[in-house]
């Protein structure tokens, strides 16, 4: 256990001064013996304190360097603010209590508390949910008919970033110990927002060629040559629910190179 201020001045007092000063050993024999009860000092430990009081002065702890240690009123401060607001940020919370960043941060990790994110899902109308079994049940048929049915689908995929405050998922976060499984709906046609599309396919440089240069006819027969497709009936083009791109000769295209599902 270590010595507090008091315990040093003890052992200065047993130490004593002039013709009647004790040794260091029996300095530490008479301090056992006063508290028997604590783990007994050593001598070098009495020298060190006599040390100390001759050169200083006083027998005080010296400055702590560094960051002061968080206080427990602080961190109770930190986690009420994110109970009350769970979408809060770091920064935020910094702010409003006058600490640093990196201190809200710590906190947040002692008490085991995460940024989850949000997960945004499509707006389902009543019949989707009829539409998706329809569509599982289409797939399943295709593909116990033809094995290479999968592999002949040609996937695409849209992202909409909103441009007027809709939800971020990138900087919006719920902070629990738990994960809350933190849902949002979202439409899928609103205004102000830019669609970005991709497919996973070597027939995307021609789209894209198709896009910027408004051709109204593309050389079928050298497509598939440069793609190596020399039997386009076998392809299947899944298409995004919503047509939403600036164009809709990629759409006519796609429709000529295959059999189109939406």
């Amino acid at each position: 256990m270590p010595l507090n201020e008091r315990d040093r001045i003890e052992i200065l007092m047993m130490i004593g001064v002039g013709d009647r000063m004790r040794t260091q050993q029996e300095v530490c024999r008479l301090f056992h013996e006063m508290h028997p009860d604590r783990e007994p000092v050593s001598q070098s430990t009495v020298s060190r304190i006599e040390r100390k009081y001759r050169e200083l002065g006083h027998v005080r702890d010296a400055p702590r360097q560094g960051r002061p240690k968080i206080n427990e009123n602080v961190q109770q401060d930190v986690i009420l603010s994110a109970l009350e607001n769970p979408h809060c940020t770091v920064r935020q919370v910094s702010r409003d209590l006058n600490i640093g960043k990196s201190s809200v941060s710590n906190i947040f990790k002692k008490v085991k508390y995460h940024p989850y994110r949000v997960r945004l899902i499509h707006e389902l109308a009543e019949d989707d949910f009829d539409r998706r079994t329809e569509f599982c049940e289409y797939m399943m048929d295709h593909n116990n008919q033809n094995n290479g049915f999968i592999a002949n689908i040609l996937f695409s995929d849209e992202a909409t970033f909103f441009l007027n405050g809709h939800v971020n998922r990138q900087n919006t976060r719920y902070w629990s110990q738990e994960n809350p499984h933190w849902m949002q709906e979202y439409h899928t046609q609103h205004p102000q927002k830019v669609n970005v599309w991709a497919a996973n396919n070597e027939f995307m440089r021609h789209f894209m060629d198709a896009l910027y240069s408004e051709r109204d006819k593309m050389d079928m027969e050298q497509l598939m040559h440069n793609t190596g497709r020399q039997n386009s009936a076998e392809t299947f083009y899944q298409k995004p629910k919503n047509r939403n791109l600036p164009s809709e000769l990629l759409w006519n295209f796609m429709d000529t190179i295959g059999n189109g599902t939406s």
